[in-house]
């Protein structure tokens, strides 16, 4: 199967295989429990999705800026991992998260149903009342500001701050 650069000539072999373009990328991702979300700490999407500088071409472009799950799928999985016609969906419905455990394959439709179920539930990552996007921001924020010894409470406070009824529901039945 061939894989298509991903929108600036420059193959993913090559990128995935540069050992500065995957430092870059690891020095953007907030690394904690097997469990845990891991936070994008890089560039956002209008999405709340984490962006990835891949390669940097001259000129006022954003071709060598890939979503950062693409990126890290493809390293952790390989570079064939995504066979045609799928998408990576995210466990966690945090579209910055970077846990490759969080990460499955499905289709385009499996991810807008499970996106539009999902985004009823009360308290629901999906049902944040500042949108993917700001509640992408919000964590950034706190983490860049946190207490290192204080970052998981940190966290849970930015994401708190979304739901602001508190309500918790885990399913629609």
């Amino acid at each position: 199967m061939s894989i298509s650069p991903p929108g600036n000539g420059v193959p993913w072999g090559t990128l995935l295989a540069d050992g500065e373009t995957v430092a870059r990328y690891w020095s953007h991702v907030l690394c904690r429990g097997p469990d845990d979300c891991w936070w994008w700490t890089g560039g956002l999407s209008d999405t709340g999705h984490a962006t990835f500088r891949a390669v940097s071409l001259p000129g006022h472009t954003r071709r060598g800026t890939v979503p950062a799950h693409l990126f890290g799928y493809r390293l952790a999985q390989g570079i064939d991992s995504i066979p045609a016609g799928l998408v990576i969906r995210h466990r966690c419905d945090e579209p910055p998260c970077q846990n490759p455990a969080h990460w499955l394959l499905g289709t385009r439709g499996d991810n807008n149903r499970d996106a539009a179920s999902r985004r009823r539930l009360a308290g629901h990552a999906l049902a944040d009342v500042r949108g993917a996007a700001g509640r992408a921001r919000a964590v950034q924020a706190a983490i860049a500001t946190a207490d290192p010894d204080h970052l998981d409470e940190a966290i849970a406070a930015a994401l708190a701050e979304g739901n602001p009824s508190g309500a918790h529901q885990d399913s629609l039945f």
